[in-house]
């Protein structure tokens, strides 16, 4: 049983809202997940001063989302860039950009 981490979509059009869940890597997109770890809300919203800058609301069970990392589950691109924020996985580095005409070197 492949376990995946992954964003399940919710909201409105034009507003999108997201489920941080665990559910098996062969289920469709918003099916019943396994497990719903947190939420993320890619809105940016003003601070509640009022000053600075707009924040992105993320929430999340950091203590359930580090037992699915440790039994196996995949994080799928958006989902390791969130936990990469909060500080569960380490950044991927992608490289910089390379120019047109340029090949990869081997």
């Amino acid at each position: 049983m492949v376990l995946k981490i992954r964003l399940a979509r919710f909201g409105k059009r034009n507003a999108p809202f997201y489920n941080i869940v665990v559910a098996q890597a062969r289920t469709a997109r918003n099916s019943k997940p396994l497990e719903v770890l947190g939420t993320y809300d890619p809105i940016p919203k003003p601070p509640p001063s009022g000053e600075g800058k707009a924040i992105k609301d993320i929430k999340l069970d950091t203590s359930r989302a580090k037992y699915w990392l440790g039994v196996g589950a995949q994080p799928s691109e958006p989902a390791w860039r969130l936990l990469s924020m909060l500080g569960l996985l380490e950044p991927k580095y992608h490289g910089p950009p390379r120019q047109v005409g340029e090949k990869a070197d081997e």
